[in-house]
């Protein structure tokens, strides 16, 4: 059965120091318990994390590649994830930079159902940057939401979101909000002969889940957004995988930030917010853009696009979905860096223009298109 390996980043004095490190991982992601008390046969020689490669990247860092039989991780995403960094997540000095799935755990996890392809037949736009406004703020009621989203979809938005803070307060609850919305985009949708798409915030009590999916499905929701740092990537999996729902993903960042922010723990921001979300299953990831106010810079914006699109990851390739500090003057210069395959989000900027939201719009689709056929 073929292994699935993940390579981490080690900090170390030395490459012994590297190896012994790599040898604990390789321990502590598996059996949990010392070499010498592992039992002989098949725990020792396949369910033990196995060290591939260890190389150096530089001063006091280094690569080790460990590879884990699937027997190990199981059909569950969250076993899967389990295995990849579990404990060792605890530990100071470590962070997972590389994961080749390989042929068992995909046929497991496949990825996106829809992917960057799919997403686009779905919104009828075989090319270009696609636009993404988002309802909000919290606090508006069921009715002033639809009402955003209905100007949305009518001016030609791809996607309708629902803000990720937006989940089943008393103001706007979830589903009298989840079907005036759906019926606005609808709507609108067949006054224009669009094909607006509209992801509520999926949200609910624990046990409400399951139900909640269902319901927005039948209500008429075309996608969801999901929480993974709060919801599960689980969830997102479970979603991905039921041909009877049939619905795309967006995935947000909410609560994901500590697995990236360190220089020396946690995840690359290309394995975050690219690779683990299309393991999971999510066609669209959201993730906060250069130049606005979470701080990501240019490179990281890049590596976690090329994540989201890289032919060699696992699944389908997926969009990604910069936000923040969108407008029409950057409009250029996004395009510029995140080509066509992309998801844009406009909040406040849109929200500024009130029952005019349209114009804006308009105006952000207009900059891109000129955008992409300066650049040929």
């Amino acid at each position: 059965m073929a292994r699935f390996s993940v390579t981490y980043r080690v900090f170390a004095g030395d490459a012994a120091e590297a190896r012994a490190r790599a040898e604990a991982i390789a321990l502590e992601q598996t059996v949990e318990v010392p070499r010498d008390v592992v039992p002989e046969g098949l725990i020792a020689d396949e369910i033990v994390g196995q060290i591939e490669e260890i190389g150096t990247e530089g001063e006091g860092r280094f690569r080790a590649t460990i590879s884990y039989s699937p027997e190990s991780a199981g059909h569950e995403m969250t076993q899967f994830l389990n295995v990849i960094f579990g404990n060792s997540s605890i530990q100071k000095g470590l962070k997972v930079i590389g994961i080749d799935p390989g042929a068992e755990m995909l046929a497991r996890h496949p990825g996106p159902r829809f992917g960057i392809e799919g997403i686009r037949a779905l919104v009828g736009r075989p090319k270009g940057g696609m636009i993404a406004p988002v309802l909000k703020p919290q606090g508006l009621d069921a009715d002033a939401l639809a009402r955003i989203g209905y100007l949305c979809a009518r001016a030609g938005a791809d996607v309708v979101k629902e803000d990720h803070g937006i989940t089943d307060q008393a103001t706007a609850p979830f589903r009298e909000r989840v079907e005036k919305t759906a019926a606005a985009v609808a709507r609108a949708n067949a006054e224009t002969g669009g094909h607006s798409l509209y992801f509520p915030s999926l949200a609910g009590q624990p046990q409400e889940i399951e139900t909640n999916i269902r319901f927005a499905k039948e209500a008429g929701a075309d996608g969801l957004l999901i929480m993974p740092g709060l919801l599960g990537f689980g969830v997102v999996d479970r979603i991905a995988r039921d041909e009877s729902l049939s619905m795309p993903i967006m995935t947000h960042p909410s609560f994901l930030g500590p697995f990236v922010l360190s220089d020396d723990t946690g995840f690359s921001h290309g394995m975050m917010f690219g690779t683990l979300q299309r393991l999971a299953g999510a066609d669209i990831s959201v993730f906060p853009n250069v130049g606005g106010r979470f701080g990501f810079s240019a490179e990281e914006c890049g590596e976690i696009a090329d994540a989201c699109r890289a032919p060699d990851g696992p699944g389908r390739a997926m969009l990604p979905s910069p936000g923040g500090g969108m407008s029409v003057e950057r409009a250029a210069g996004m395009a510029s860096m995140y080509g066509e395959d992309v998801v844009y989000l406009l909040g406040g900027s849109l929200l500024r223009l009130g029952e005019d939201i349209g114009e804006g719009i308009n105006a952000m689709r207009a900059a891109l298109d000129a955008a992409e056929a300066a650049q040929g």
